[in-house]
């Protein structure tokens, strides 16, 4: 018996290895991973797994019941001969993985192979195939994830059974008690380690595959932040060379450049001194990357070189792409071809698809940018001619009058379109600009309308230090003049206040105006509201700029109520300044 445990021990060094050739084929892992195999999949794991118990057979030791001597391998049998197998295996490892469908139809195949190569247990043998894969089949359903110990217990409990129905099923009875007494012991031990030695390979093999596969996603999510600073500013020489010098270290190749259409942009690396960069691509190979879009591996041959001596003798070359255009490349050297493993083409397309997303990410944000440049330039525009012819009416008028307050209104209109061409060069200002350009606005307002509008000013000075975006306040009060005062014939006041409350600026623009309807004043900042008096672009720009530079809490917030006024108000967090 001890023998016996012996060399079926050693004959599954055979079935090991063919596990571990199994592991190679793609059904393996779609039963370690989906839930459900489809049809094509079971028929695949049922051959292959039948197949296997077939296997499994025929590594057996035939025995002979009169003699109990043992042939060393199995072919045809006598009617007192029976097999000590590893058939189980196949069976067991077919259920517990594919369910109960796959562990039936590998036992069917196993078993009838069995019935048909005779021996009085023919029967019994056959018919103990088919059981263990419905008993291996039904514990699949209770365990998605199934544990060695579970394999051991599993292939254990079938090969119990198989000696059981021998008992029961096949005769001479004197006969079947002998075999038992002789192979049970030993074929049920080596068949339950069998079967945990044979998920086991599997297990590990996979194992090791989603090891590399967290490998290469740390490594390219560590390139993703260390890259992402560069590229924000596009591909350039800078960039490319910044960039290069982080997967040289990173990929640990010979080298690495990063080419646009036409030139190297930068080569980090080995043979730095034959790939310049401002050389052009002379590689027939690089052109056709740029022109297929997709990564080519060429050998020494096809690199060209430009000097002799070039130590390089492998590149893969990898498109960079923007809107599914292809605009340059990147270009991984390595000292051979044996370097090239398929964990690293993984890596490279990994690189090549998260580098092209970045240029593609920094091309949309210099867009934003330009955009909102654009937008802020629209606002600086917005200077009413109306309110220039009305101004200078104003101070001709004034001239033969009150030549003195004519000469003031003249000094506040020059300081208000200086302080209106000086914001189309600048993104920030202080409070302190913004309120001397409303008092210059609201000096020749006031002039205009006499005894018609007043203004209140509420300011703490020690809050006019902070910083603001241009043409923030004159947008805000202008709206407030031209739309609150149109119906009102006298007694218009306007108050500004600006107030330091914590660690925030409050600036409130308020007048008791005509006012407007709750809802006209809740949308009136989130988007243009065109009107018979304009198209409501003033306030909503002020809202966006503000809240690009300081986010959602500095947000206008508006209240209003029809013929009682309007306020107009928001904060802005301080920030430490030393006042000039």
């Amino acid at each position: 018996m001890f023998v016996l445990l012996i060399t079926m021990l050693e004959r599954l060094g055979i079935l090991v290895m063919i596990a571990f050739i199994f592991t190679r084929f793609r059904f393996f892992r779609d039963m370690i991973y989906q839930d459900a195999l489809n049809r094509k999949q079971q028929f695949t794991a049922i051959i292959f797994f039948g197949a296997f118990g077939i296997i499994g057979t025929y590594s057996g030791l035939t025995l002979s019941t009169d003699s109990l001597q043992f042939d060393l391998w199995t072919t045809g049998l006598s009617s007192n001969e029976a097999i000590a197998n590893s058939r189980v295996i196949g069976v067991v490892v077919a259920g517990l993985l594919g369910g109960y469908k796959v562990g039936i139809g590998a036992g069917i195949i196993a078993g009838l192979h069995r019935f048909t190569l005779g021996g009085f247990t023919a029967i019994a043998c056959g018919l103990a195939a088919i059981v263990s894969g419905v008993i291996s089949g039904m514990f699949h359903k209770k365990n998605k994830h199934v544990k060695l110990k579970t394999a051991f217990l599993i292939g254990f409990l079938s090969e119990s059974i198989q000696m059981l129905i021998i008992l029961l099923l096949s005769r001479p009875f004197e006969k079947a008690v002998a075999l038992v007494e002789v192979i049970g012991i030993p074929m049920i031990l080596a068949n339950g380690l069998g079967c945990a030695l044979f998920l086991l390979i599997i297990k590990n093999v996979i194992n090791e595959e989603e090891k590399a596969g967290s490998l290469i996603a740390q490594k390219t999510l560590r390139i993703a932040d260390k890259t992402l600073s560069h590229l924000r500013n596009g591909l350039s020489l800078k960039t490319a060379n910044e960039v290069c010098q982080i997967l040289h270290r990173e990929i640990h190749t010979s080298a690495v450049a990063i080419t646009n259409l036409t030139d190297i942009l930068a080569h980090v690396g080995k043979g730095a001194d034959h790939h310049r960069a401002d050389s052009p691509i002379q590689t027939q190979i690089t052109i056709d990357a740029i022109q297929k879009g997709e990564i080519i591996i060429a050998n020494r041959e096809l690199i060209q070189c430009r000097k002799k001596g070039c130590p390089l003798d492998t590149v893969v070359i990898a498109p960079l792409k923007q809107r599914s255009n292809t605009i340059g490349t990147l270009k991984f050297y390595f000292n051979s071809e044996k370097e090239i493993t398929p964990v690293a083409m993984e890596l490279i397309s990994g690189i090549s698809s998260l580098l092209s997303n970045q240029l593609e990410l920094a091309d949309v944000d210099k867009a934003y940018q330009l955009a909102k440049e654009a937008e802020i330039k629209v606002l600086q525009a917005q200077i009413s001619p109306h309110f220039l012819f009305n101004s200078l009416n104003t101070i001709l008028s004034l001239i033969r009058i009150d030549p003195n307050k004519a000469r003031k209104l003249l000094v506040f209109l020059s300081k208000f379109l200086r302080q209106n061409l000086q914001s189309t060069t600048e993104s920030v200002t202080t409070l302190e600009q913004e309120l001397k350009h409303v008092e210059a606005y609201l000096a020749i307002e006031e002039a205009r309308f006499v005894n018609k509008l007043k203004i209140q000013y509420e300011v703490d000075e020690a809050a006019l230090y902070q910083e603001i975006p241009p043409l923030t306040l004159q947008p805000i009060v202008e709206n407030a003049i031209k739309h609150g005062m149109m119906n009102k014939e006298s007694n218009f006041i306007l108050k500004i206040c600006i107030k330091m409350e914590n660690e925030l600026v409050q600036v409130v623009i308020e007048d008791n105006g005509c006012g407007m309807s709750n809802e006209r004043a809740e949308q009136i900042s989130i988007a243009p509201i065109d009107s018979e008096t304009g198209n409501g672009l003033a306030l909503y720009n002020v809202n966006r700029r503000l809240t690009m530079k300081f986010g959602q809490t500095s947000s206008l917030k508006i209240k209003s109520k029809v013929n009682v006024g309007t306020a107009v108000s928001f904060s802005i967090p301080t920030v430490e300044v030393n006042p000039v």
